[in-house]
């Protein structure tokens, strides 16, 4: 299977990469992502894929997901900047962290939707976005967590999705906090950004007609 990320990454890489410059004071969805994580039925999943802007286009349009943040998490100091992030010294990695009605979607699905929406095959990069900041990993919120990651991993690797080994990371969540407010809800707050014309509209075009059956119905209509 071919990765999602477009060729066109590699030519526009000085003005379309995750790591450019962008802008503050973009609307954010705080009212929602509190009661989220206020509701005892929801659980919490936190996967990094590349660049979170990605990441979180891509599941927040999943049926069951009550709430996506752009955010870090894996490294070694405590709330990291996005300045600090990108020179890929802290450890940490850029993550969606997804909260969802296990009711509806379940952990399983969020794995699959994973593994088709990103390259889990390059180690330290997507794309045109390099660097340990962007590697794949999936952080587990319990033991549970980590044995369905392991066991998907071990079927995926033996399917023929990918050809090259999945080098994706299993790993305890640890250090997590949110990314800055300018980086959330970035796709919907600045869908003609080069970025997101370049490399999250066709990856969101492919994954709506993949995953047609998990999508929400206001994704569909």
């Amino acid at each position: 299977m071919k990765a999602l990320t477009s060729i066109l990454l590699i030519s526009t890489l000085a003005l379309a990469a995750c790591s450019s410059k962008a802008q503050s004071g973009e609307i954010t969805n705080n009212e929602d992502i509190e009661v989220s994580m206020n509701n005892e039925n929801y659980e919490t999943a936190t996967f990094g894929a590349g660049c979170f802007w990605c990441v979180e286009a891509v599941f927040e349009e999943l049926k069951g997901v009550k709430s996506v943040k752009a955010g870090y998490a894996g490294g070694h100091i405590e709330n990291p900047t996005y300045k600090q992030v990108t020179t890929g010294t802290t450890g940490h990695a850029e993550v969606a962290r997804i909260i969802y009605d296990p009711e509806v979607i379940s952990f399983e699905q969020l794995l699959t939707v994973f593994w088709h929406t990103h390259n889990p095959t390059t180690k330290n990069r997507q794309g045109a976005d390099v660097g340990p900041q962007y590697r794949s990993v999936i952080f587990y919120h319990n033991e549970e967590q980590k044995e369905l990651a392991q066991k998907s991993l071990k079927e995926t690797d033996a399917s023929d999705l990918w050809e090259d080994p999945i080098v994706t990371e299993i790993e305890p969540v640890s250090n997590y906090s949110e990314a800055e407010n300018y980086h959330q809800n970035y796709y919907a707050n600045n869908p003609n950004a080069g970025y997101c014309q370049v490399v999250i509209a066709p990856k969101l075009k492919k994954f709506r007609k993949e995953f047609s059956n998990l999508l929400k119905e206001e994704v569909k209509s």
